[in-house]
């Protein structure tokens, strides 16, 4: 074998040694933030290695974080999914957590976390925000995110009660295998239904959810970003669902055509005449319409399926997170 076949080789984790973990802290101007949440997830995952991947701050989050003793590294391109992009091209480790770095999500948690997700074999655990502090949750947030939810679990099962958590526990083998798309605030969305897609072991544990510290402003926009998110979850479910997706217009379309083509059949069979010819022609083009889409989303979900094929074997090429169990166990207090 020779060098180049054994750089590719997996990492495999016996149950004797100590699983590498790394902590990925996004951060877009969070000056007042940094240093607080760095500290307290070195308290508690004290052999971990922590990442801050800077988004273009035009504050001292860099060089606070970089006093703390984190990992700093850049990010030009603006954008939350951007980050993650690069963090999970980057990083190699056999557990990663991810957090928002705002101090809002509870740091105390994050050993149970991955206790669970390595004693249950689950590729993600999802820290929900249930346990939230009076002014943490706004309003027109908790309710954007209950109906993206709900629409999510309509369209690709249930599986998450908060989809769009910024708190996350990934196995290797979901990191390594998640082809990153998104540019923004909808990764998360883009992470719940690449584990839903998959049939991924994956849970929720709630946690508790802080307010942002005082002085610091949320750098979601609840109207611009929640449409961003409804965009993505549209273009997975033509992506991931095509058939389904085709299927709907193909529906829309062939009631439309009968609508419009049943008044003129019905005419000509009582009179032999067509006096509305051009309803008739209307109704046969909206016909054509709707089976090329039947015909698509059939052709489509073929090659879905492929993709989906090769997706699971690429999954499947890392080791289970079960080799990790014996492992973690020190990491509860």
């Amino acid at each position: 074998m020779n060098m180049l076949q054994q750089s590719f080789e997996p990492t495999v984790v016996t149950e004797t040694q100590t699983p590498r973990i790394a902590v990925l802290l996004p951060c877009y101007n969070e000056a007042l933030a940094i240093r607080a949440v760095i500290t307290r997830f070195r308290e508690v995952l004290p052999d971990a290695t922590i990442y801050v991947y800077d988004n273009n701050s035009s504050d001292r989050s860099a060089a606070i974080a970089r006093e703390a003793g984190a990992i700093v590294r850049a990010e030009p391109r603006q954008g939350k999914g951007f980050v993650v992009r690069r963090m999970f091209a980057d990083i190699e480790a056999d557990i990663y957590l991810m957090c928002d770095a705002d101090e809002t999500y509870e740091a105390e948690a994050a050993p149970l976390l991955v206790e669970k997700m390595v004693t249950e074999g689950l590729d993600m655990v999802v820290g929900s925000r249930h346990d939230a502090e009076e002014g943490a949750y706004r309003p027109a947030h908790k309710f954007g995110n209950w109906m993206l939810t709900s629409l999510v679990q309509t369209m690709f099962g249930r599986g998450f009660d908060d989809m769009l958590s910024g708190y996350r526990v990934f196995s290797r083998r979901f990191v390594k295998s998640f082809p990153v798309m998104a540019q923004g605030f909808e990764i998360e969305t883009e992470l719940t239904i690449h584990a839903l897609q998959l049939e991924m072991p994956s849970a929720e544990m709630p946690t508790k959810f802080s307010e942002r510290p005082e002085g610091s402003e949320s750098k979601l926009n609840t109207i611009s970003d929640g449409c961003r998110i409804l965009w993505t979850i549209s273009g997975l479910l033509k992506q991931e669902r095509p058939l389904f997706f085709f299927g709907v217009i193909a529906a829309v379309l062939a009631l439309c055509s009968l609508s419009l083509g049943v008044p003129v059949i019905t005419q000509f069979l009582e009179t032999g005449l067509v006096p509305r010819l051009p309803t008739a022609l209307l109704a046969a083009g909206v016909m054509i319409l709707a089976s090329l889409s039947l015909f698509t989303g059939l052709i489509l979900d073929t090659v879905t399926r492929g993709r989906k094929e090769a997706k699971r074997l690429r999954y499947l090429e890392f080791p289970s997170t079960h080799l990790l169990q014996q492992a973690v166990f020190h990491l509860r207090r």
